[in-house]
C-alpha cells in the first residue's frame, strides 16, 4: 500500500523504516518545510494515498485532518496533546464521511496493558481498604503531561473505581515511556508497569492501523482495532 508520513522526526523515520521492511511504499512525506501549507494544498500532495500516519505536532492536527479528508485518504493519527479537539474533529470526520483511527498510544503492548488494567481495577473496586494512583515517567524533551497514555489509563480505572485518585507525571533526563497503575491497601501493594525500551512498538502499531483502516470509513479509537484483532 501508498502510505503517506505527516511529520519526519524519529518517529516517521522508524515507521519509514518498518513499513519499506512489510513491502508498502512510502509515497509521500510531509516535513517541517511543509508546516506553513494549507489544507488545500496539502491534500493535492495525499491524493492517491492509501493511508497517510500523522506523528507531528498537536498543533497540525486539524489542518491535516482537513487535508485528507478533501484527499479521501484515510488517516492514523499519532500525534498526542490534541485530546481538547476530539469532538470537533469526529464532527469533521463523519461530516465528511472520512476515515480516522487515533490513539493516545499506538503499542501494542500498551493495547494490551489498557486490557489488563481494566480487569484489575474492577477486582480492586470490589474492596474499600484500597486506594488507586497513576504514575508516568518521561524524558524532559516529552511535551505534554500527563500523557495521553496516562489519560487513557485514568479513563479505564475510572469506569470501576468512582473515588478520587492521583495521576502524577515525571518529565526528566531521558527516562523511557513508563506507566504504572497501583492498588495501595492496608497489608500490601499491588503495580502493573508498563515500560517502553524503544519506539518500534509505537511504529510497528501505527503501521497495522494504516493497514486496518485502508478502505474503511468511520471514526476509530486503536482500541477498537485491537478489540477487532483480538475477537
Amino acid at each position: 500500500m501508498k502510505i503517506a508520513l505527516i511529520g519526519f522526526g524519529a518517529m516517521g523515520k522508524l515507521i519509514k523504516t518498518l513499513a519499506e521492511n512489510k513491502n508498502h511504499e512510502i509515497a509521500v512525506v510531509i516535513d517541517e518545510a511543509d508546516a506553513s501549507l494549507s489544507a488545500e494544498v496539502l491534500a493535492e500532495k495525499l491524493k492517491g494515498i492509501d493511508a497517510a500516519i500523522d506523528f507531528s505536532v498537536a498543533e497540525a492536527v486539524e489542518r491535516n485532518v482537513r487535508a485528507c479528508l478533501l484527499a479521501q485518504v484515510p488517516l492514523v493519527q499519532g500525534t498526542t496533546g490534541w485530546n481538547e479537539q476530539k469532538d470537533a474533529v469526529k464532527k469533521l470526520v463523519e461530516e465528511a464521511n472520512g476515515a480516522f483511527v487515533f490513539g493516545a498510544n499506538f503499542s501494542v503492548g500498551v493495547n494490551l496493558f489498557y486490557r489488563i488494567t481494566d480487569f484489575a481495577s474492577e477486582l480492586f473496586a470490589k474492596f474499600a481498604d484500597y486506594e488507586t494512583f497513576i504514575e508516568e515517567r518521561h524524558h524532559s524533551r516529552k511535551k505534554d503531561a500527563p500523557s495521553g497514555t496516562a489519560l487513557k489509563l485514568k479513563d479505564i480505572v475510572a469506569r470501576h473505581i468512582t473515588k478520587d485518585f492521583s495521576v502524577l507525571a515525571t518529565r526528566a533526563g531521558n527516562i523511557p515511556g513508563t506507566h504504572i497503575v497501583g492498588f495501595d491497601g492496608n497489608a500490601d501493594t499491588v503495580e502493573l508497569t508498563h515500560t517502553a525500551r524503544s519506539r518500534e512498538g509505537f511504529a510497528s502499531g501505527a503501521i497495522l492501523a494504516a493497514e486496518w483502516i485502508a478502505g474503511k470509513k468511520g471514526f476509530y479509537e486503536f482500541t477498537e482495532v485491537m478489540d477487532e484483532i483480538l475477537g
